[in-house]
C-alpha cells in the first residue's frame, strides 16, 4: 500500500518504499530515520515565504495586484487579457541543487536567494545573495563543470554569482558591479557577470548546456528564447511561434533542447543546427517538462490531466523523429481526484518522480506524490506515497532532486509556511 502521512505529521524520509513521518520537525527525529546511516542530517531552512505565496496564489485579490503589475505592454501585444490566468501556472524554477555537492540554492525573497553548504566542516553555512542587480527573481541554476557558480533569472537580465575563496578571488567581467557576500568559513560569494536582457523584460527559466559553456533563457513575456556564450557575454536570440515561453530545458546529452509555450505548444530542437518540431498538447498548459538520465526521451506533465506524456526518439541525434506515448497514473486520478499536474521533478537516476497536482479530494490536499520509475523498455510508474509538509493548509512552492545521491534520491522541496525541507529518499 501507498504510504499516505496523517494529517497532523510531517514527512522526513523514505526508507525502502516506506515514508517515514513524525509530529513535528525536528533534527532528533532526521537523526533516528536516517541520520545515522547517511552521516549527516538536513535541517529545514527557513526563509521568507509570503511574497511567493501571494505570486502564486490565483485565487485572491493579492494575485490580481500582482499580476497587474508584471503584465507589461510586450505581454499585450502577444496574448489576450485572459491569458492571464495562465500566469499562476508556471512551474519558476525556484530551487537547484549543486550536481556534485550538497549545496542548495533557492529563491527567499522578491530580490533574494539562501544559499545552504551542508556540506560546510563547521556547520550548516547560509549566505544570502542581495544586490541592485539581482530584482525580482524567478529562477535559479547551477552552472555545470563551473566549480560554484550560480545563474539567476531577474527582471532585466540574469545575474552570474561565484564563490571564491581567501587569496583565489573570482574574477568579475569589466563594467560589472561586483556585490559580495561574505559567509562565516571564509567563502565570499561575488556577482561576476550581469546578461543584460532585453529591455527590462522579465526573465523566468533558464537552462544549461551540459558542458556549461552555454547558458538559454526566456521570459513568459516573449515569444523568443536567448542562447548565451557565457564566457563572452554574447546572446543570440531565437524564435518559433508567437506564445510567451514557459519551459526550457536542456538534454543530459546537450544534443537535444526543449522549449514549451503558454498556447499550449511545445517544441523539440537538435543543437547541431537549431532546427525544430512543433508539437501541441490538448490537455492545457506544459506545466514541467524533465529528461532521462541518458536524454533518450523527455517526461511532460499537463495542467488538464493526470496522465504524464514521455517523447521517445525514435533514432540517433540529430534526428527530431519521436513519438509521445501516455504514461498513467491512476492513484492520481483515483485517490486525489485530480484533474491536472502542477510541478514534476524527475530524480537523475532515473527511478523517482516528485510531482504536485491540482486539489481534487481535499484529504490530500497540498501533498507530493512520490513514484516509483521504472523505464525498461518503456516508463512505468507505481505510488511510493505522499509527503506532507510543515505547517497547516501548505502547499509545495517549487521542488527539485540533487543529481547525485548514492543511497537513492535526494529531493528539496519549498513550501508555502517558509521552510526549505529536504527528504533522502533510500532505497539503494
Amino acid at each position: 500500500m501507498p504510504s499516505f502521512p496523517h494529517p497532523e505529521s510531517v514527512t522526513i524520509c523514505e526508507i525502502n518504499r516506506d515514508l517515514i513521518t513524525a509530529e513535528t520537525l525536528s533534527d532528533d527525529q532526521a537523526k533516528e530515520a536516517y541520520g545515522k546511516a547517511l552521516g549527516i542530517t538536513f535541517t529545514p531552512i527557513p526563509f521568507q515565504s509570503d511574497y511567493l505565496v501571494n505570486a502564486e496564489d490565483d485565487t485572491g485579490v493579492q494575485n490580481k495586484t500582482v499580476l497587474q503589475s508584471i503584465l507589461s505592454g510586450s505581454w499585450e501585444r502577444l496574448f489576450r487579457p485572459n491569458s492571464a490566468k495562465l500566469l499562476p501556472e508556471i512551474d519558476f524554477h525556484g530551487i537547484s541543487w549543486h550536481q556534485h555537492k550538497r549545496i542548495i540554492a533557492f529563491t527567499s525573497g522578491p530580490d533574494q536567494v539562501t544559499v545552504c553548504d551542508y556540506d560546510d566542516s563547521e556547520g550548516k553555512e547560509t549566505c544570502f545573495l542581495i544586490s541592485e542587480s539581482q530584482r525580482s527573481v524567478k529562477a535559479l541554476e547551477w552552472r555545470p563543470n563551473g566549480g560554484r557558480t550560480l545563474s539567476v533569472a531577474c527582471r532585466g537580465g540574469i545575474c552570474i554569482w561565484s564563490a571564491s575563496f581567501p587569496g583565489n578571488a573570482a574574477p568579475v567581467r569589466s563594467g560589472v558591479t561586483a556585490g559580495t557576500v561574505s559567509g562565516s568559513s571564509g567563502i565570499r560569494w561575488t556577482l561576476v557577470d550581469y546578461l543584460q536582457g532585453h529591455a527590462d523584460e522579465q526573465v523566468t527559466a533558464l537552462s544549461w548546456s551540459p558542458d556549461g559553456r552555454y547558458l538559454a533563457s526566456a521570459s513568459y513575456e516573449s515569444s523568443s528564447f536567448t542562447i548565451w556564450d557565457v564566457a563572452q557575454g554574447l546572446g543570440t536570440q531565437i524564435r518559433r511561434g508567437l506564445g510567451g515561453i514557459s519551459i526550457l530545458k536542456w538534454s543530459p546529452t546537450g544534443d537535444y533542447f526543449f522549449s514549451a509555450k503558454l498556447d499550449g505548444t511545445f517544441y523539440l530542437w537538435e543543437t547541431s543546427t537549431w532546427t525544430s518540431e512543433l508539437w501541441s498538447s490538448t490537455s492545457g498548459l506544459v506545466t514541467g517538462a524533465s529528461w532521462d538520465p541518458d536524454g533518450h526521451m523527455v517526461l511532460i506533465a499537463f495542467s488538464g490531466s493526470s496522465t504524464l506524456g514521455s517523447i521517445h526518439f525514435a533514432s540517433n541525434p540529430p534526428s527530431l523523429d519521436a513519438h509521445l506515448l501516455p504514461i498513467e497514473l491512476q492513484e492520481i486520478q483515483s485517490l486525489t481526484l485530480s484533474r491536472g499536474i502542477e510541478k514534476i521533478a524527475w530524480d537523475a537516476s532515473g527511478e523517482r518522480l516528485a510531482l504536485s497536482y491540482k486539489v481534487g479530494e481535499k484529504l490530500y490536499e497540498g501533498l507530493i506524490a512520490i513514484y516509483d520509475v521504472r523505464r525498461t523498455p518503456l516508463i512505468s510508474a507505481s505510488l511510493v506515497g505522499f509527503i506532507r509538509g510543515p505547517g497547516e493548509n501548505v502547499r509545495p512552492m517549487s521542488l527539485s532532486f540533487h543529481d547525485k545521491f548514492k543511497q537513492g534520491a535526494l529531493l528539496s522541496v519549498c513550501w508555502s509556511s517558509g521552510y526549505c525541507c529536504t527528504y533522502p529518499l533510500i532505497f539503494h
